[in-house]
């Protein structure tokens, strides 16, 4: 039995992704890990619970959205931009590490991961809060509510959710203009 195809084309870390025959019932997380190669997003509960597999949806208008791999159909991203654990560093044009993004640096510098299982959901998970906080600036008294609001469905298996969000609180209040006096 074969499963029925159909052409996909997307963007995935700024390569473009020319059309390719895709099973239609092929899950995000799979096709990242089986066609691109890309396995930074994890399969963790396979339920869009866990939010491990999560990658980051750039819009037209430059905001960004968390999407689940697992429980999202690959040609659900037809079209769109996509952003992987792998696409958050800076590179050079050949491809090489020139700098890591602020939010995996405040993880490094916090020690904000264990196991690092679900490190890439927290990151995709951390990486759009702060877009979110550059477009509307929280008053300082609710920042906990909103990293809290915003990470509370990313689960760490190791319990290590005190480090993640001291690096979230961190680079937010180090960060001009996230967050009102």
């Amino acid at each position: 039995m074969t499963l029925a195809s159909k052409k996909l084309s997307l963007t995935v870390n700024d390569k473009t992704i020319d059309a390719m025959d895709v099973p239609e019932t092929m899950m995000m997380l799979d096709f990242l890990h089986e066609y691109l190669n890309l396995t930074g997003a994890r399969m963790g509960c396979g339920q869009g619970i866990c939010n491990a597999c999560s990658v980051v949806v750039e819009h037209d208008d430059g905001t960004l959205q968390e999407a689940r791999t697992c429980i999202t159909g690959a040609h659900w991203f037809a079209g769109k931009k996509v952003r992987t654990v792998e696409g958050h560093a800076k590179r050079d044009a050949s491809g090489a590490i020139v700098g890591l993004s602020p939010v995996q640096q405040a993880f490094i510098e916090h020690f904000a991961f264990q196991c690092g299982y679900c490190t890439p959901g927290f990151a995709t998970g951390a990486t759009v809060l702060m877009d979110q906080l550059k477009r509307n600036p929280v008053a300082r008294a609710d920042l906990e509510k909103t990293i809290t609001d915003a990470l509370n469905k990313h689960i760490c298996r190791c319990t290590g959710y005190v480090r993640y969000y001291e690096a979230v609180r961190d680079l937010a209040l180090n960060t001009p203009g996230l967050v009102k006096a």
